[in-house]
């Protein structure tokens, strides 16, 4: 499976060997993890929650575009759910593409369309309080904080 929502640290490198392919001259990874200040605030901890079945959706669908966009990509995404401390990894992206520029804007795109569209939300700890950040899917506001069931289906 090549995109996941992983309740157990990442391996990096099993994300890596999910896209090695003979045809690729380069593969890049992005490697996210938790900082410790945010706007001058001392960040504890994070802790990640998802819609899971509608986020590996979403990351598929990610991988689709890549693959449609750049001529013999191949993409494998894991994001992490669950408390993660300081220096964590939070999500681990691969792509391999024949060149490495493409590699390169690929991988980025990537990112920047997990922030846009995969219904994965991180609550921070801070040393005086706490707040949840990132409902990604802009044009919904759920006030449960999960998506309904017909949303799957968009």
């Amino acid at each position: 499976m090549n995109f996941e929502i992983a309740k157990e640290p990442i391996n990096t490198q099993s994300v890596i060997d999910k896209v090695v392919q003979r045809e690729a001259g380069a593969i890049t990874t992005f490697i996210g993890t938790v900082r410790e200040l945010t706007k001058g605030k001392k960040t504890l901890y994070l802790v990640y929650d998802a819609y899971e079945p509608m986020a590996v959706k979403k990351l598929e669908q990610i991988g689709s575009e890549i693959e449609t966009r750049w001529t013999g990509a191949k993409v494998a995404i894991t994001h992490r759910v669950g408390k993660l401390d300081i220096t964590d990894i939070a999500v681990v992206i691969a792509v391999s593409t024949p060149h490495r520029a493409d590699s390169y804007e690929a991988n980025r795109y990537a990112i920047e369309r997990i922030k846009e569209i995969v219904p994965i939300w991180k609550k921070e700890h801070w040393e005086d309080g706490e707040e949840w950040i990132g409902n990604q899917l802009e044009t919904k506001s759920y006030p449960t904080g999960k998506p309904e069931e017909e949303d799957l289906n968009e």
